[in-house]
Parts: C-alpha cells; sequence; structure tokens
C-alpha cells in the first residue's frame, strides 16, 4: 500500500496532466452534438470532382430525383379513385335559396340538376375529367366516371353567382386521403442499381446531375446502414480516442522541446482551458445552424499560444484543437484547410505584437485570408466566380471582428495564470511607470545604472537566446528597493559625506542587502508580474556584500560573527535572463568605479568578476553554457570600453575661452 501511495505521490504532476487531458476531451465529446449519419461526401453539381475514384463499396439502389419523384406521385394522384357521399339536404337547401315566383322559375332547372347530380371539384387531385369516382351511399358504395356528373363548370352563371346550389356529391377526404397513401405507398423511388465495385466518379470527372444523384443515394445508403448498426456509446468512444491520441501528440511535443511548459501546471491548465473554450463556442454554433461555424474566431488559439509562449507551440496547439474539432464537425476537409491556413498567418502576423494597432492589422489578415481560400475555392471548382455567396464574406469579415477579443482575453489570463506577456512589459518598459518616476526623483544615481543595465542585457541577451524584452524590463526594476534608503549607495550620493561612516559594518551590510526584500515589497505593491520580481530577487543572488563582508573579517580574522547577515537572501539567478542581469549588473558597477579605463584593466576586472560568479556557484542553475557565458565575456568588454572609454582632453583657445 505505501509502495501505491508513493509511486502516486512521485507521479503526482503527471497524473494531474493526463487527468487535465482526459477531462478536456471528455468534455469536449458531451458538449457537441452526435450525428447519425454515415460517410458524406463534398462535392457540387457542376463542379470537378476533386476526391479519389468513387467507387461503390456495396449493391445500392439509385433514388430518383426530386423531380422525377413528383411527377410519379402526380401520376398516382391522378389515378387514385376519389370517394364522394352523397348529401340528401343539398337539394332542400337550394330550393329554400329561392324565394315566390323565382321558385317556380327555377324549380325544374335545380331539379334536373341534382336528377343528374352537382359534384364537387377537388383541389390538387389533378381534376376530375375522366376520373374514375367511388359514390358512397351509407356503407354502399357504387363506381362511376366523373362525366356522369355536372361540376360548377356545366353550372348556369346565374345560379352560381347567386351561391343557390351547392354539390350534392361531396368528397370524402378521409377516404380519398387513405386511398392516395396507399398507392404512394406502393411506389418504388428507385430507377437503378449500381452494383458494388462499379465505379461512380473519377477524379478531375464533372459531377454531373445524374451523376450526382447517384452519389445522393450511396449517401442515403450510408445513412441508412448507419443507423441500423448505431451506437452513441460507440460513436463517443471513438471521438475520445481520437482527441486523447492528439492530446498525447500534444504531450510528447512539450515533453520533448517545451519541457517547462509541461512542468508547469498552471500553463498546462491555460492550454487546456483554451481549447475547452473554443470547443463550447464551436459546439455551440453547430447546435445553432452548422453553415455558420466559419463564424467562430477559432484563431483567437493561436494568438492567445503566440502571445504567450512561441511560435512552434503556437502552431502545435492550434493543430492539436483543429484536429480535434475537425472530426465533430461538418465539412471537416474544408474546416481543416480554413483553419489550419488561417490559424498559420495569424501566428506570423503576431510574431511580433507589441501595439494594440497589431491587432487591427491582425484582424485584417484573418478577413482576406478566409476571403482568398473561399474565392479560390469557388474558382477551382465552378471555374467562374458568379457563384460566389456574399453572405460568406459577412461571415469571414465577423470572423476577423470578434478575433479582437482575443485583446482583452490576454489581460484575463494574464491576471488568472500570473502569466506576462510582451504586450505588458512594452508597458513596463516606458520609463513613465511610477515605480521608475520614483526611482528616477529619488535615486536618480540608481536610475541611470538601470538603465544601463537594462540596455545593455536587452542587447547580450539578444545576442546570447532568450527574452530580451524580459530581460530589459527586469533590468529595468531589479534596484527599485533603493528607493527607500537612496543615500546609502554610492551612485546616489553627491557629497564627501557618506552615511555609513556612522554605522557598523552589519548595520551597513543590512541596509544594503534590504534593497532585495524592499524592492520586493514595491514590486508587489505596483502589482509587478512575478517574472519581473525575479530579477529583484535574483541579481545579487546569495553573494556577500563584499566591502563590508571584507572590513568585518579584518576586524574578526577569525571569522567569528553571523557571515548570514552580509549575504543576500538569493535565490541565484535559474533563466537565461536573469543570469545575464546579475552579470551587467555586477560589471557596470565595478568599471563605473574605475579610476582609469584602459583596455586592460576592464578586461582583467569583468574576467575577474565573472569567473568569481562562476567559481562561487551562482551560475549553477541557469542553462547559460560555457559558449554563452564566453559570448557574454567577450561583448560586456566591448561595451565597457564603448561605455568608459577615455575622452581626450580638449585644448584651450585664447586664454582659456
Amino acid at each position: 500500500m505505501n509502495k501505491i501511495i508513493n509511486a502516486i505521490v512521485k507521479n503526482l504532476s503527471l497524473l494531474y496532466k493526463i487527468t487535465a487531458m482526459v477531462v478536456t476531451s471528455v468534455l469536449i465529446i458531451v458538449i457537441f452534438p452526435h450525428t447519425r449519419h454515415g460517410e458524406h461526401y463534398d462535392y457540387k453539381v457542376g463542379a470537378v470532382w476533386r476526391g479519389a475514384d468513387l467507387t461503390a463499396p456495396y449493391d445500392f439502389a439509385v433514388l430518383m430525383s426530386a423531380d422525377e419523384v413528383e411527377a410519379q406521385q402526380t401520376a398516382e394522384r391522378q389515378k387514385a379513385l376519389l370517394y364522394y357521399r352523397v348529401d340528401s339536404t343539398a337539394h332542400e337547401r337550394a330550393l329554400a335559396k329561392v324565394a315566390g315566383g323565382e321558385q317556380r322559375r327555377l324549380r325544374s332547372k335545380i331539379d334536373s340538376i341534382y336528377r343528374i347530380g352537382y359534384i364537387e371539384t377537388p383541389e390538387g387531385m389533378g381534376g376530375l375529367e375522366g376520373r374514375s369516382i367511388v359514390v358512397l351511399d351509407g356503407a354502399v358504395g357504387s363506381m362511376h366516371r366523373s362525366g356522369e356528373y355536372l361540376t360548377r363548370a356545366d353550372l348556369e352563371p346565374g345560379l352560381l353567382r347567386d351561391s343557390i346550389l351547392e354539390p350534392n356529391l361531396v368528397l370524402d377526404e378521409a377516404r380519398t386521403a387513405l386511398e392516395l397513401d396507399s398507392r404512394l405507398s406502393q411506389l418504388s423511388y428507385r430507377s437503378e442499381m449500381v452494383m458494388a465495385g462499379d465505379r461512380i466518379v473519377s477524379k478531375g470527372e464533372e459531377v454531373t446531375p445524374e451523376k450526382a444523384q447517384v452519389i445522393a443515394s450511396l449517401e442515403a445508403e450510408n445513412d441508412r446502414r448507419f443507423s441500423d448498426n448505431y451506437s452513441l456509446a460507440g460513436q463517443m468512444w471513438g471521438q475520445l480516442l481520437l482527441a486523447m491520441i492528439a492530446f498525447v501528440a500534444l504531450y510528447m511535443f512539450l515533453k520533448n522541446t517545451r519541457h517547462p511548459i509541461l512542468n508547469d501546471n498552471r500553463k498546462v491548465l491555460f492550454v487546456m482551458l483554451i481549447i475547452l473554450l473554443m470547443s463550447a463556442v464551436v459546439a455551440l454554433v453547430v447546435r445553432t445552424n452548422a453553415e455558420w461555424v466559419l463564424l467562430v474566431p477559432l484563431c483567437v488559439v493561436p494568438i492567445l499560444m503566440r502571445v504567450f509562449f512561441d511560435m512552434r507551440v503556437a502552431l502545435y496547439i492550434h493543430l492539436t484543437t483543429v484536429i480535434i474539432l475537425a472530426n465533430l464537425v461538418p465539412n471537416s476537409f474544408e474546416f481543416i484547410f480554413y483553419q489550419l491556413v488561417t490559424g498559420m498567418m495569424s501566428i506570423i502576423a503576431v510574431r511580433n505584437l507589441e501595439r494594440r494597432s497589431q491587432f487591427f492589422v491582425l484582424s485584417l489578415v484573418i478577413f482576406l485570408c478566409y476571403s482568398f481560400i473561399y474565392t479560390a475555392g469557388v474558382l477551382s471548382q465552378d471555374t467562374n466566380l458568379l457563384s460566389l455567396n456574399p453572405e460568406k464574406y459577412l461571415i469571414f469579415f465577423l470572423n476577423a471582428i470578434l478575433t479582437l477579443l482575443s485583446y482583452p482575453l490576454i489581460y484575463l489570463f494574464e491576471n488568472l495564470f500570473g502569466m506576462t506577456t510582451n504586450l505588458t512589459l512594452m508597458e513596463l518598459s516606458s520609463t513613465g511607470h511610477p515605480a521608475l518616476r520614483e526611482l528616477s526623483r529619488r535615486a536618480p544615481g540608481t536610475f541611470q545604472h538601470s538603465m544601463q543595465v537594462a540596455n545593455i542585457s536587452e542587447d547580450l541577451v539578444s545576442e546570447v537566446g532568450g527574452n530580451a524584452l524580459l530581460a530589459k524590463v527586469g533590468a529595468l526594476y531589479h534596484d527599485i528597493g533603493k528607493v527607500k534608503n537612496p543615500q546609502y549607495f554610492t551612485e546616489n550620493q553627491t557629497s564627501d559625506f557618506n552615511p555609513h561612516d556612522e554605522l557598523d559594518y552589519a548595520e551597513s551590510a543590512h541596509i544594503i542587502t534590504s534593497h532585495v526584500t524592499d524592492g520586493l515589497d514595491l514590486a508587489r505593491q505596483y502589482r509587478l508580474p512575478a517574472e519581473v520580481q525575479d530579477f529583484i530577487r535574483t541579481h545579487h543572488g546569495t553573494t556577500y556584500t563584499g566591502y563590508f563582508y571584507a572590513k568585518e573579517m579584518e576586524l574578526h580574522p577569525d571569522g567569528d560573527f553571523d557571515v548570514s547577515q552580509f549575504r543576500y537572501p538569493g535565490p541565484r539567478p535559474y533563466s537565461r535572463e536573469t543570469a545575464v542581469v546579475m552579470i551587467v549588473d555586477t560589471v557596470e558597477a565595478a568599471c563605473r568605479s574605475l579610476k582609469q579605463h584602459t583596455k586592460e584593466s576592464t578586461d582583467q576586472l569583468i574576467d575577474r568578476l565573472i569567473d568569481g560568479k562562476i567559481q562561487s556557484g551562482q551560475l549553477d542553475n541557469c542553462p547559460l553554457s560555457y559558449g554563452d557565458i564566453a559570448r557574454i565575456r567577450q561583448l560586456l568588454k566591448e561595451k565597457m570600453m564603448s561605455i568608459f572609454h577615455v575622452r581626450v582632453e580638449y585644448p584651450t583657445v585664447n586664454g582659456g575661452k
């Protein structure tokens, strides 16, 4: 039992990811409507068959076209027997409508009409001419020809105008409907048989109306066979397995290429939530009207993934989403082609998303991409543009407009999952941010130092790889804790007075190291992202306050003092960006203190400082390679000489003016 518990605890993170993927898959399958039809084909009358040769998988009958069915039913209606019942009171009612002398004048005509019989003309039965009818007198019926009786057309206009006469042979609609239904039920709507293996249509062949009818008949037979063997549970299990296969492929991709994302459960939950939300929107549209499925702004998925992660991750997650949904929406091939191509264009367009205005350009790209695909598809199928449907372009336009929702969604998910995007970093890089304005006002020397470190760090990270913008922003804020006691830091001292002269070394060290914890307090106050706070924590790692530690060692050579009072709280840098900022921060401050900035002295100082970081283990937790460190070392030497080079002394002219 203990082994099982230990195994569960050891693999808790893996179980979390498996559970998240399984739950997401199940929810997606449940929210989608489940179709109950067999295989259908993508074709259009008059267009070219673009698939492989289509052959009959089994014997099936070709159904008649709608026009042929209507013609056959019309013929049966004209042949069907009409049932009439005798209305014995119609004669008396007609006589009652005639008053006075009119009764004597018309009585003989009325009597003669009803003696022959006045028959009602049915509607929608093909007329009475030449028809056989059955006259019901009670329960007894007798066969007659319709021509034996008078119709409305045979009567005098005056009698018709006055509405005196009523038919005494009235159509029995119920018996007649039964007769017609019996005849129609015996009709066969099959025109011919197609045998298994027969070729229905070849690739590149035009889909004529006749071939279209054969294909439609095959689809109907597919539906019938599918319905006979349909199992909702089986269908859902199959769809669930397909979704899980797609998620397993995504898991393997992240495991082998983007392991940090997979290790962060927040990011895994974020990815699953985005896929589930977009699937829910697609399911809602499919339930409402499947023809509007392209109205769903599915490109929001690759846009969000690209903003939070990188291009490869965005493409793979978008590909996973499209594969899962394609199995659940109609016209799968069309859906895949539209979404994959437009998604790839969205990822490319959002590659350097740094301004709000780029979202409108992105929407335009999406609209044009959808429109070009649709136009090209119509042209390739119909070979002309007369078949274009303007409503499609309206759907594409609305899709592009809805894609603008990705902008507020970015801020929503940033706050929900504690992740930072380049849009937020761009805003933080502005020197107008309240934290940087306060730093510039109260600690101008520190502010200038931070600006210098930020610019150099951005260049170095661009060279060795990493998020250069994150390194720049982190460097800008790494020393904001010095706002609390700016006068205790040499870069802010404007006179010969040094407040440390009035303190012992331990107190001075405490003030110096406290700028890390003070900076974290200010970062939380200004709601700086966690990624930026990491630079405040790690820019000194677990090193010592060199000057005061050395002075304390002079007083206590035996080391009889609390060493922890002189050590920064850490932790050590654990990313490329934080490691670069630590190195640049140390080098820039040290080079600023050099009295003579010769190439030899600068190079020696930089080598000594970087070697010291390596030997003290400050770079052990970061992914910088020896090659990266060598490149950083070389670039820093070049930049420091460029920044702190000795200027030429200007000669005096005209007595020193």
